[in-house]
């Protein structure tokens, strides 16, 4: 895990990426009704912005929530690791998952007299894939990769 503000900096970045873009193949694949090779590809082109509005929020709003949130359920030091892990990991995505469809529905679905009925619906439909994939794709795979990449320098 992170030991340092670039480190910590560095993760969410991985992090953020790789949960938005799972996130967005997901919500192209439920507008087309099917996934195809090319939702993979058009994705990339919402990743940019996503990506960066992910970053922000994730930095200096749900990040630090979240953690406070799971620190009330687990101790760290006391609880086994795992059960850290997703008690940040769940509480990462109650928080991000509300506000990232938020900005997905006034970005692509438009702001309207029914953004507030489009925003629950885009919310719940999401949280569910969110909370998955993060739990089981993005969260294991950026823990790897960090934890690889990092392992000289925390020891």
């Amino acid at each position: 895990m992170p030991q340092t503000k670039l480190q910590n900096v560095i993760f969410t970045i991985m992090m953020v990426l790789v949960m938005v873009y799972g996130m967005v193949v997901y919500n192209i694949t439920l507008d087309r009704g099917a996934l195809t090779n090319d939702v993979f590809y058009i994705a990339l082109f919402e990743l940019p912005i996503m990506g960066v509005i992910g970053f922000i929020i994730e930095f200096l709003i749900a990040g630090r929530l979240a953690q406070k949130m799971a620190f009330k359920i687990v101790t760290p030091g006391q609880d086994k690791p795992i059960m850290i892990i997703l008690a940040i990991s769940t509480m990462t995505v109650m928080c991000m998952c509300p506000m990232m469809s938020l900005v997905a529905t006034c970005l692509f679905k438009g702001i309207d007299s029914q953004i507030i009925a489009k925003w629950i619906q885009l919310t719940v439909t999401n949280f569910p894939m969110a909370l998955c994939w993060q739990i089981f794709v993005a969260g294991p795979v950026v823990r790897f990769i960090f934890g690889h990449t990092f392992a000289k320098s925390n020891k």
